[in-house]
């Protein structure tokens, strides 16, 4: 185990606000690591001086030698009319095979892999970056909330490669049910401290729980020690026969001492419109299809969602999920069919960046005001306001000076101060931190109305959705079973196609490769089954990934064995030089065995 990142006394500030207050942790090269903490804490900064692209008011980062960061790039590093595969090639200078292999791993393959990459979705752009970055074989990947706007097809996907990951991640995400999938620790920001913990984040959080808990209780009774000592000694100090005692259990009072629990940071109570529960249903499509002038996005759609229900729109990226809920609120066109809403169905819209529609002149209490219904009452927005976390002063921030979560917060408040029976929501949970999503979880369980949603927290659509519907492949469906069951599904599918394309679930360095062919589809040259041209092909893309892993391995091993030669000449001390010997002797051993295998793939391999 080496260690690949030291954090020792690290602080940043910003004026007033502490970020990192003489922060310490240690990243090492055998883990995954999930970085938490709430909006504003500081991780975005840290992993900015982990980058190198700013520095720490004191302290320090040592960096391991070998390693090499990986950083997800949020910027479009692509040229025009450039192919994904010609992009990566390009940025990693690796042969079109070696891109293509990776490539595969996300399912980049045929025309995503060939044809215009800024012609693909947001997503599928993603995962050529994440192709990229692995083709420069980073020692430590950092994530920085990799999940926002990935469609749950991507997000698996991801999830079974970091799983297998061989390297060390470091991964900033809100999304719970992520990080427990992929991350075996957790590291903390809070309070400009760090803290790693040695287990899962659901772990973590009850692990803070129950330590919170305990000092509550060991202070309560330090405090009630506290009473019975201070009563006694202002019964006795006084009385000579008594007044040693006194004196006795004063030293006693004056080590008694409460220990420091952290504040709790605010956390939104969000509290949805009350309304009347209805019945029947609310919405009805019938010979509904739906798209543009210039293309059909999906055609024949037959469904119902009843009142009360709250009902998840799901699907992969760019299969439809917004253009179908622009069309139930009748901001687009159908192209054929109709969309009817029941009576008296009052509708409040939530739409993906709406935020950065707000009036550039307003305020927070000046915009809360104007989307509350009438007759609301002016303490009912300031507790509103302050149950969003916009609370004294905050108020009157100006638009302009608001942070993305925090317009965020200021348009669901505005709807929620409505009188909505009909609570239209695409992404609600993007830009809010994990407990500001919980709250907003727990509201919608108690609400009355109607909600129809999208989102990629899958926390919080299993937690929401009473139903599903699914968008893809030119239909929309009422899928007949839990989100819980749409998951498992889901993760079957995929497991079953790289099972199908692979002969197995490999390893992420052994995963298939690319090629032109959609997985598990047999292509020209190929055999279903067992079939002889099928084994040769895979046993090739098989040798040659393992003459890759090889020769990272052979790099790595040559490395170690000279930093222990290194350290052992540099020694005086015998017992230190015995174990650095016994470490390079070690590497070399495990060395001459990697190389002995390269050198038989890469005559099977001249064989072929």
């Amino acid at each position: 185990m080496a260690v690949l990142l030291d954090i020792k006394n690290a602080s940043k500030r910003y004026g007033d606000q502490v970020l990192l207050d003489e922060a310490n942790a240690t990243i090492t090269d055998d883990g995954k690591v999930g970085f938490i903490g709430r909006n504003g804490a500081g991780k975005s900064t840290l992993l900015r001086v982990i980058l190198g692209e700013e520095e720490l008011d004191s302290g320090e980062v040592i960096r391991h030698p070998r390693l090499r960061l990986g950083y997800l790039r949020q910027h479009d590093p692509f040229e025009p009319g450039e192919t994904a595969l010609a992009f990566l090639m390009r940025d990693s200078s690796q042969p079109d095979w070696k891109c293509g292999e990776v490539a595969g791993r996300f399912e980049l393959k045929g025309s995503l892999l060939t044809g215009p990459v800024k012609e693909l979705s947001g997503g599928w752009q993603t995962r050529v970056k994440l192709a990229a970055l692995l083709l420069h074989e980073p020692t430590l990947l950092l994530l920085d909330e990799p999940t926002n706007f990935l469609d749950l097809r991507t997000q698996i996907l991801l999830e079974h490669f970091l799983r297998d990951y061989r390297e060390s991640c470091l991964i900033v995400s809100h999304d719970r049910a992520f990080l427990g999938a992929t991350c075996d620790r957790t590291l903390d920001l809070s309070g400009g401290k760090l803290t790693i913990f040695p287990g899962k984040v659901d772990a973590f959080l009850d692990y803070q729980r129950d330590q919170r808990e305990h000092l509550e209780r060991t202070n309560a009774a330090v405090l009630s020690k506290r009473r019975q000592l201070e009563d006694f000694i202002a019964r006795n100090k006084a009385r000579a026969s008594t007044a040693s005692r006194a004196k006795s259990k004063s030293k006693q009072l004056e080590k008694l001492e409460v220990e420091e629990i952290a504040a709790d940071s605010p956390t939104a109570a969000i509290r949805c419109p009350e309304v009347s529960p209805r019945q029947g249903p609310a919405v009805r499509c019938r010979g509904l299809a739906i798209g543009y002038a210039d293309r059909k996005v999906a055609e024949s759609i037959d469904v119902e969602i009843v009142h009360g229900t709250r009902a998840a729109i799901v699907g992969d990226n760019g299969q439809g999920k917004t253009t179908f809920l622009r069309t139930l609120v009748r901001s687009l066109q159908p192209l054929a069919g109709e969309v009817k809403w029941g009576h008296g169905c009052e509708l409040g819209i939530y739409a993906q960046h709406v935020y950065t529609s707000l009036d550039e002149n307003d305020t927070v209490l000046s915009y809360l005001e104007r989307a509350a219904a009438i007759g609301t009452k002016s303490q009912r927005i300031l507790d509103l306001a302050g149950a969003m976390l916009f609370r004294g002063k905050a108020v009157e921030k100006r638009v302009p000076v608001l942070s993305g979560g925090e317009r965020a917060r200021l348009c669901l408040a505005g709807l929620l101060l409505g009188s909505f029976n009909i609570l239209i929501l695409d992404e609600p949970g993007n830009h809010l931190d994990v407990e500001t999503v919980d709250a907003l979880a727990q509201a919608l369980l108690d609400y009355r109305g109607t909600v129809i949603f999208t989102s990629h927290d899958r926390s919080f659509v299993e937690t929401v959705a009473t139903n599903v519907v699914e968008v893809g492949n030119g239909r929309v469906i009422n899928y007949g079973g839990s989100y819980k069951q749409y998951l498992a599904a889901m993760n079957s599918e995929i497991d079953a196609e790289e099972e199908a394309a692979g002969g197995g679930k490999p390893a992420a360095s052994k995963k298939p490769g690319g090629g032109g062919k959609p997985a598990g589809k047999p292509g020209p040259g190929k055999q279903d089954g067992a079939g002889r041209a099928g084994n040769d092909a895979k046993s090739e893309r098989d040798v040659r990934r393992e003459i890759g892993t090889l020769e990272r391995s052979i790099a790595k091993l040559d490395a170690e064995k000279r930093a222990a030669n290194e350290a052992m000449l540099a020694t005086t001390d015998p017992a230190e030089a015995l174990r650095h010997h016994t470490a390079m002797t070690a590497a070399a051993e495990k060395l001459a065995a990697a190389e002995e295998r390269w050198l038989e793939l890469q005559e099977q391999v001249g064989a072929d």
